[in-house]
Order: structure tokens, then C-alpha cells, then sequence
């Protein structure tokens, strides 16, 4: 409500430029290397309060922070009634796009923006340095973005790998 004019969270779009410009696509692990928790904290504090600090240099911190929003999202940002879905549908990119296309606005705008930003950390440039590959990149970030609701491991291990392979579409 602070950004009635914005189509995308503040949080989303000020965390993610924070990382580019704290030079992320050139750190090794970025997303897999966790920010200091004490930065991170920090940093969430001001975010709260609509403030990005102008002191941050690594850009851990604000990718830590961008995936624990994501993770803290009531619903996730694959709403759970897609779940199945997604799932189903890991190995054919027509039919992922299709569900991606059912998502509510909000969701698929997000979901779109975040692809693309992971788009910038997977070129060939980029993934010398960085060492997250497109494989890497879903690795870390499907849990952010779908939610098993199972209990047996067994299910979510499987499930794991169906969850990184749709996302990596």
C-alpha cells in the first residue's frame, strides 16, 4: 500500500537491484552462500520499515533476505493449488508455461521478474564466477517458490527434484 503505483512488491524489486549492485552476478555462491545473520537481520529491520541502508557491501545480505521473503510469504509464491500441477508437469516446458500463465496476476508477475533477475546469475559470463548454474540457481531457489505439504520423506526427496526441474524451465 506505501507504492500504490508499483505492480511489483518494493521488497522484490529494491533486494534484487541491491544484489546486482553490490556486484552479485560476480560473487562465487551467491543465493547458496548465506549473508551474515546478524547483516541480514539488520537489513530486514530497515526493510520493514521501507528503508534500504546505503552501507551494505556484500551482497549475501540482501540475497539471504530476498529468499527468506520469499520463503516467509503466507502462501507461497506458487500458490499451493498449482502445486500438483508443477509437479506434474516438470519435464514438458508447454505445459509449465501454461501453468505458470494460470497463476494470479500478482504471482506470475512476480514469479517472471525472479526468472528473469536468476536469468542474469545463469550466463555462461557469469556462472565462471559465480558457480551457480541454472541447476544450482533452482536448487536453491524452488523451496522459496513451491511448498510440499507432505510429511513423507520420501515424497518430498522426489518431489524435490520435480520442484528444481519446473523451475528451471
Amino acid at each position: 500500500d506505501t507504492f500504490p503505483d508499483h505492480r511489483l512488491p518494493w521488497v522484490q524489486t529494491q533486494l534484487s537491484q541491491q544484489v546486482l549492485a553490490l556486484g552479485g552476478e560476480r560473487t562465487e555462491g551467491i543465493f547458496r552462500v548465506p549473508g551474515d545473520i546478524d547483516e541480514v537481520n539488520a537489513l530486514k529491520l530497515q526493510v520493514d520499515q521501507w528503508q534500504i541502508p546505503d552501507n551494505l557491501e556484500d551482497p549475501n545480505v540482501p540475497a539471504s533476505l530476498l529468499k527468506l521473503w520469499f520463503r516467509e510469504l503466507e502462501e507461497p509464491l506458487i500458490p499451493q493449488q498449482f502445486y500438483k500441477q508443477c509437479i506434474n508437469n516438470y519435464e514438458n516446458p508447454d505445459a509449465a508455461v501454461a501453468v505458470v500463465q494460470l497463476l494470479p496476476e500478482l504471482n506470475r508477475l512476480v514469479l517472471c521478474y525472479l526468472i528473469h533477475f536468476l536469468q542474469i546469475f545463469a550466463k555462461p559470463m557469469n556462472v565462471g564466477t559465480t558457480k551457480m548454474d541454472v541447476n544450482n540457481l533452482a536448487m536453491v531457489m524452488a523451496p522459496n517458490c513451491l511448498r510440499c505439504q507432505s510429511d513423507d520423506p520420501r515424497v518430498i526427496f522426489e518431489n524435490t527434484r520435480k520442484e528444481m526441474s519446473f523451475l528451471r524451465m
